[in-house]
């Protein structure tokens, strides 16, 4: 059985690019946002991360068929109504629990056998031993974990970046390039920080559950991808050997055409892609927004390394090693108990 690598976190946390480049790897397929899949590309027919509408590309029309007999036999609005029954953040304390209720499970097991289908149809069509799924919601990873001993090899990569950078992100307008005229949503620095907190805390009960996750700062991939690629890779049971890392670079990842389900805009890019840290938010975003992100973060901000005082700017880079160290890169390193309780009930 295929192993099931599952990118979580906030958006804007780094996970698409990290997706692109775990796709580059020799036995490894990346699905992008599989939890978008059913409504945005099943239904509505976005493009693919190829560039062609979903319904024309030949890789996810082996897929359908390999999973479903084809698309037209999965019931997007049942798979829906299931997402909305289990698949909310403010499930997420029934889900962490030791037992699930009769109903709740039914409900749970329902849904997850939609993922499990097209985790095991990528892995069949493309003979990969790794699936990659980047859909980032701690609900849906919740969900995952509850599926029969048998159904997925589930393996959490719990991605975080600093809070003030992703809400300086979520400010930006990005437009959805599958979707004329759609932009991407945006969040305001508060709600931003919140959804930070409880995301981050719901991931970290994962592990306390006994689901294999590992921990990954946005900053340290972009600062040793090769490090981080390969780190991961051990996590996923995918032995490299050499020349399988040679299409990363110090500052850069080379990637192909891939065929990501959904995602932000980078899904569609190909070629030289620059791995440059966005420090805008040191300077654009407001010194107000700055400090009630910190101060809304501040219980998950050092411990996973952030300063609660970020270095200016201009003595950033000279003052650089005083940082606090990175946390371990395994294991429950993401907050629980009542404090990721509350950080849950914050969240949607």
């Amino acid at each position: 059985m295929a192993s099931v690598l599952y990118l979580g976190g906030l958006g804007r946390s780094g996970t698409t690019l990290l997706e692109r480049t775990l796709g580059e790897l020799p036995g490894v397929v990346a699905l992008g946002e599989v939890v978008h899949l059913w409504q945005r590309d099943v239904r509505d027919n976005e493009r693919c991360g190829c560039g062609t509408p979903f319904a024309d590309c030949d890789f996810w029309a082996r897929v359908g068929a390999e999973a479903f007999d084809g698309w037209a036999g999965v019931d997007v609005a049942r798979v829906l109504r299931l997402r909305a029954a289990v698949e909310r953040t403010r499930h997420i304390p029934a889900l962490a629990r030791r037992r699930l209720g009769a109903r709740r499970q039914a409900d749970v097991l329902a849904y997850g056998a939609y993922y499990a289908s097209v985790y095991r149809a990528a892995a069949a069509v493309t003979g990969a031993r790794v699936v990659v799924d980047s859909s980032k919601h701690s609900a849906l990873a919740h969900c995952l974990r509850w599926m029969r001993p048998g159904a997925i090899d589930l393996r959490v990569v719990h991605m975080v970046r600093d809070p003030r950078g992703v809400a300086h992100s979520w400010t930006r307008r990005v437009a959805r390039p599958e979707a004329a005229g759609e932009e991407m949503t945006r969040y305001s620095p508060a709600r931003s920080a919140l959804l930070w907190s409880a995301h981050n805390a719901a991931l970290g009960l994962l592990a306390r559950r006994g689901v294999p996750l590992t921990l990954l700062r946005y900053e340290d991939f972009l600062a040793d991808p090769a490090a981080a690629v390969g780190r991961i890779a051990d996590f996923a049971g995918l032995p490299l050997r050499d020349g399988d890392l040679d299409f990363l670079e110090p500052d850069a990842v080379r990637v192909g055409v891939g065929h990501s389900a959904a995602g932000n805009p980078m899904r569609f890019a190909l070629g030289r892609v620059a791995l440059r840290g966005d420090e805008a938010w040191r300077t654009a975003l407001p010194a107000g927004q700055r400090r009630l992100v910190t101060a809304l973060s501040a219980p998950l901000l050092r411990r996973y390394g952030y300063p609660l005082r970020p270095a200016p700017v201009a003595r950033q880079a000279r003052h650089r090693a005083d940082a606090p160290p990175a946390p371990r890169p395994a294991g429950d390193a993401t907050g629980t108990g009542r404090g990721a309780a509350a950080a849950v009930r914050a969240g949607r």
